[in-house]
């Protein structure tokens, strides 16, 4: 049966910010006294977990939260320069058209995504965003309650290994996008329940074969 809900992660998913956060990263690590990376980590970082990555850079989990403030300002500050991965626009449009509900949940700030997000905002229907000490799992919960979906009608999409984590942990599939910040081979030795090698393969989550 076709998903009802789809609730998209945005950096790495609907938004093309990897190289806005390449390019910030070692400013905020010089700032906040954690290691920086060069040219040639970067591949081998994409392959980890972002709890693997911290630990790589020496990044104490107490400081996410003042590092993600910290990134979240210097990208409204830059958000101009970001835009959404092609054909995300258009694949909001028909999935909207097609009756899917559209969910944005994120740990950037809402006047990012929907600056970013541009008319698209229009599309969708609920947004979990910011920096939150429950984290993604309960704002996965807030728009299940909130859209009236039961879980198993609903997909989380994204491009870590943590949003995977925490749509197990809600009840709902996973599907992967192969455009993100960590690699679809990382991904996909995780189990996902779908997997999208290129943007209009989300159209499959109208099917009636999905789930």
């Amino acid at each position: 049966m076709p998903y009802r809900l789809a609730l998209f992660d945005f950096d790495g998913t609907l938004a093309d910010s990897f190289p806005f956060f390449a390019a910030t990263f070692n400013g905020l690590a010089a700032r906040h006294g954690f290691r920086t990376v060069g040219d040639d980590d970067v591949a081998r970082l994409r392959g980890m977990a972002p709890r693997e990555i911290m630990a790589h850079v020496g990044m104490p989990a107490w400081k996410l939260p003042i590092v993600a403030k910290d990134f979240m300002a210097a990208m409204r500050a830059g958000r101009a320069s970001i835009r959404l991965f092609d054909g995300i626009a258009e694949v909001l449009a028909e999935l909207d058209r097609r009756g899917v509900l559209i969910a944005v949940v994120s740990s950037n700030a809402r006047d990012n995504v929907e600056a970013v997000l541009g008319p698209s905002a229009a599309r969708v229907r609920h947004f979990e965003c910011g920096m939150s000490m429950f984290g993604k799992t309960a704002r996965i919960g807030k728009v299940l309650h909130a859209s009236g979906v039961a879980a198993h009608e609903a997909i989380s999409i994204g491009d870590q290994a943590s949003d995977l984590e925490c749509s197990r942990r809600a009840g709902v599939a996973f599907g992967a996008v192969a455009w993100g910040y960590a690699t679809i081979a990382s991904l996909a030795a995780r189990g996902p329940d779908m997997t999208f090698m290129q943007v209009d393969d989300l159209l499959h989550i109208a099917d009636d074969t999905a789930g």
